[in-house]
């Protein structure tokens, strides 16, 4: 891989991490992360890997630097950011790598043709959390470590206090900023998932192509406020979450959405089976005795996470379903489209929808 770079001096590395540090989204960090230790390790092309609590690869983010000449003869770099939200694509050599530094715990390196293929392990507190990979044609020296490893942890310190900010303090879910903040470029990613699971050529052939955004509400629960205090309220809320947590995959999404009311953005191949797990959610909870407050409901409406349809358009079908169901008798959760087909819902030009 070609190199370009001496090794940084100190100035040009605190001035990358106060540019790095005052950045206040997640996504757009991971992102400065790559972009200042490419350069500092002399490297076109890296990638950060994400895992879960079970060092699955949840996402990998890929960004490369390319020299560009324009038509006046000048060269400039082109960067190009790259993001894969399932682990299939993983390169067979890197997974291996992967799987090297996860149950060594520390960087490991392999040989691939003439280069070297280097990766370092992400912290959060104890926990693994991520990879950075890198290759290139010699090996990391020990300036160049100790840079790497006191980037990473600038990173992950300040990675885990942006998150922090962006999820919900009592159930731990991502929060409604979140959501918003996040919006189009979850449906990007939406549209590359779809596109992907589309290819003839694709290894992903068991990677579903239709996702399904639900907006889910706990029934009467300004009743159990009022009945049973907040406190117990507030524990209900967080037993409704771990119970929808255990309902849906550790892929897909979950936020609370506001109150009592949650979003889960599910993949599926079919109707049939995303209405499959959210009838699943919805007996979980119905089923589950609640600590003195005995049996509680949720009720729901779901609509495709359709790329071509803006974000607050499906949360307003789903939104609309859900008010629906609440209409119906509660602990229901209601399809958009099968509504519409039934009669009971109708949608206007303007896109807000009317129950008949």
């Amino acid at each position: 891989m070609p190199t370009h770079l001496t090794e940084p001096g100190l100035p040009g590395i605190l001035k990358k991490l106060g540019s790095m540090t005052a950045i206040r989204d997640t996504y757009l960090v991971e992102q400065s992360l790559l972009r200042t230790l490419g350069p500092l390790l002399g490297v076109l092309e890296t990638s950060l890997y994400r895992v879960d609590d079970n060092g699955v690869v949840l996402r990998a983010l890929h960004h490369a630097r390319t020299m560009v000449t324009e038509e006046d003869g000048v060269q400039r770099v082109a960067e190009r950011v790259e993001e894969i939200a399932n682990d299939q694509n993983i390169p067979s050599a890197v997974r291996e790598l992967l799987d090297n530094v996860r149950l060594l715990g520390k960087p490991c390196r392999r040989k691939t043709g003439n280069d070297l293929l280097i990766c370092y392990p992400l912290r959060g507190g104890n926990e693994l959390c991520g990879y950075f990979v890198f290759q290139r044609d010699r090996e990391v020296t020990p300036v160049e470590d100790a840079i790497v490893n006191g980037v990473l942890e600038v990173f992950t310190n300040y990675y885990e206090l942006l998150d922090t900010s962006q999820r919900d303090q009592l159930t731990g879910l991502l929060n409604r900023y979140s959501l918003e903040t996040n919006l189009d470029r979850l449906w990007n990613l939406l549209s590359i998932r779809i596109h992907d699971s589309e290819n003839e050529n694709s290894r992903r052939d068991k990677t579903p192509k239709t996702y399904w955004l639900g907006v889910l509400d706990i029934d009467h629960f300004k009743s159990i406020n009022d009945t049973y205090g907040h406190i117990m309220g507030d524990e209900v809320l967080i037993l409704v979450t771990r119970l929808l947590q255990s309902s849906f995959r550790q892929s897909d999404l979950l936020y609370r959405y506001g109150g009592e009311e949650f979003i889960a953005i599910i993949a599926a191949n079919d109707l049939e089976s995303a209405t499959l797990a959210f009838e699943r959610a919805r007996k979980k909870i119905e089923e589950f005795q609640f600590p003195q407050v005995g049996h509680v409901t949720i009720s729901g409406g779901f609509s495709g996470a359709d790329p071509r349809v803006l974000p607050q358009e499906v949360i307003n079908r789903a939104d609309s379903s859900l008010y629906a169901a609440k209409h119906a008798g509660r602990n229901r959760i209601f399809h958009y489209d099968t509504l519409v087909k039934e009669g009971v819902l109708k949608e206007v030009a303007s896109g807000s929808i009317d129950l008949f």
